[in-house]
C-alpha cells in the first residue's frame, strides 16, 4: 500500500511530468512489446512498462520461470538493443528538459 498518494494539483502535475513527459514509444524488435522510453543522459534510460507490454516480453517470461524468479530491476536485453538502435537513429532524444 502506498504511503503517500498525491492529491494536490501541482504535485500531480510533477508526477505526470516525471513519469510521462518526453516518453517516446518504442516497440521491441523481438517480441513487439511497446514501452515508453526517455533518456536524460547517455547513462540514464527510463522505461515505462504497462501490463500489456509486460505480458508480451518473452525474455521476462523466461526470467520469471527461473527458480529465483526475475529480479525487478533486471532489464530485457532484447529491448535494450532496440532502444540503443533507436537512439543511434535519432528516434529518442537524449537530455533532460526542464528537469524532466
Amino acid at each position: 500500500m502506498p504511503s503517500f498518494i498525491p492529491t494536490h494539483e501541482e504535485t500531480l502535475e510533477d508526477q505526470r511530468l516525471y513519469t510521462q513527459a518526453r516518453l517516446v514509444k518504442v516497440q521491441c524488435l523481438d517480441c513487439l512489446a511497446r514501452v515508453g522510453v526517455k533518456k536524460n543522459s547517455d547513462h540514464h534510460t527510463s522505461i515505462q512498462w504497462d501490463h500489456e507490454a509486460l505480458g508480451q516480453c518473452q525474455e521476462f517470461a523466461r526470467m520469471s520461470s527461473q527458480p529465483a524468479g526475475r529480479a525487478v530491476h533486471t532489464a530485457c536485453p532484447r529491448l535494450l538493443g532496440t532502444i540503443e538502435a533507436a537512439v543511434r537513429e535519432g528516434e529518442i532524444p537524449i537530455g533532460a528538459e526542464d528537469g524532466y
